[in-house]
C-alpha cells in the first residue's frame, strides 16, 4: 500500500474511461461500474464492506476511497518531504527540478500556494544552481509572480538538461571561489556562457512577441478608429482636400435627420488498485 499512490490509480483508470463511453450513459455512472474491478485485496474487501447506498456519486467514491488509502499520516509525511526538499549533492538542476515535481504530483491535495510551492524549491537549491537560475533570468527571478516564476523553472530545467555540469572535482574548486556579491559559488565558466546565451535567446524572444503583439494592437486601434479612408492622397492641402465636402455634407445630412427625430414617451418596450 505505501509504495502505490491512490491518486495515480485514480487518474490512470479516468484516462481509460475517458477513451470511451458506455451507449448513452453518463462518464460518472460508467466510472461507477467499472471501478470495482481495478480493485484487489484489502481494497476490495474494503469496498464490500461499505454501506449499502452509501455511495451516489463518483465524486463521492473518490472521497472515500482517498479516505481510506491515502490516510492523515501519509499525507502529512509528503506535505514535510515538500516543505524541507533541499539538492543531493552533485544533482543538476534539471535532475532536481523532476524529482522535487514528483513529490508535488504525489500529493495533490497539498494545498500549498503555488508562492510557497516556488520558495521551498529555492531555498532548497544549491548556491550554484541559484546563480544558474538568476543568471538566466537576469537577477529578477525573485521580482516574478509565481505562475511566471513556476513556467520559468520549467524552462531552465528543460533548458539546462543536456548541458555538461561541472564534475566532482570542479565543484570542489567552485566551493573554494565564494562569490562576493551574495555568497554564491561561480559557476563553471561553460555552464555561465551557456546561461547568458539561453536568457539572451529567451530575452529576443519576449521582445520580439512584445512587438508583433503591439503591432497587431496599433492595427486593431486603427481599423477600429479608421473604419473607411478620407484622405486618399497627402499632395494637397488641407483645404484643398476634394473629399471634404463630401464629408461635411454627409455629416450634415445625419444631423438633420437627429434634429428630426422626436423619442415617443408613450412607447412601451418589451420583452486495478492493489492495496497491499
Amino acid at each position: 500500500m505505501e509504495s502505490e499512490n491512490p491518486y495515480s490509480h485514480i487518474k490512470e483508470f479516468e484516462e481509460v474511461c475517458n477513451t470511451f463511453q458506455e451507449g448513452g450513459a453518463s462518464i460518472d455512472l460508467m466510472r461507477l461500474k467499472l471501478f470495482p474491478f481495478t480493485l484487489k485485496d484489502k481494497a476490495k474487501i474494503w469496498l464490500n464492506s461499505l454501506r449499502p447506498g452509501s455511495i451516489r456519486t463518483w465524486i463521492d467514491f473518490q472521497a472515500e476511497f482517498l479516505k481510506k488509502f491515502f490516510p492523515t499520516h501519509r499525507t502529512n509525511g509528503l506535505k514535510r518531504q515538500i516543505s524541507n526538499f533541499s539538492a543531493k549533492e552533485n544533482e543538476k538542476f534539471y535532475e532536481c527540478w523532476e524529482r522535487y515535481m514528483e513529490t508535488i504530483n504525489a500529493c495533490p491535495h497539498h494545498g500549498f500556494d503555488t508562492w510557497l510551492v516556488v520558495s521551498y524549491f529555492y531555498y532548497g537549491m544549491s548556491s550554484s544552481m541559484k546563480q544558474l537560475l538568476e543568471t538566466m533570468c537576469g537577477g529578477d527571478f525573485m521580482s516574478k509572480n509565481p505562475e511566471e516564476a513556476m513556467e520559468f523553472l520549467n524552462y531552465v530545467a528543460e533548458v539546462s538538461r543536456g548541458w555538461d555540469e561541472p564534475n566532482v572535482r570542479e565543484v570542489g574548486r567552485m566551493k573554494s571561489q565564494p562569490n562576493v556579491k551574495g555568497g554564491m559559488y561561480l559557476l563553471n565558466e561553460d555552464i555561465d556562457m551557456k546561461a547568458k546565451v539561453a536568457a539572451m535567446a529567451r530575452r529576443l524572444e519576449e521582445l520580439e512577441m512584445k512587438k508583433v503583439q503591439e503591432v497587431q494592437a496599433i492595427s486593431e486601434t486603427s481599423v477600429q478608429a479608421m473604419p473607411w479612408f478620407i484622405f486618399q492622397s497627402y499632395e494637397h492641402l488641407v483645404e484643398e482636400c476634394p473629399t471634404i465636402p463630401v464629408v461635411r455634407e454627409m455629416f450634415g445630412d445625419q444631423a438633420n435627420v437627429i434634429g428630426q427625430f422626436k423619442p415617443n414617451n408613450n412607447a412601451s418596450y418589451g420583452n486495478t488498485y492493489n492495496s497491499n
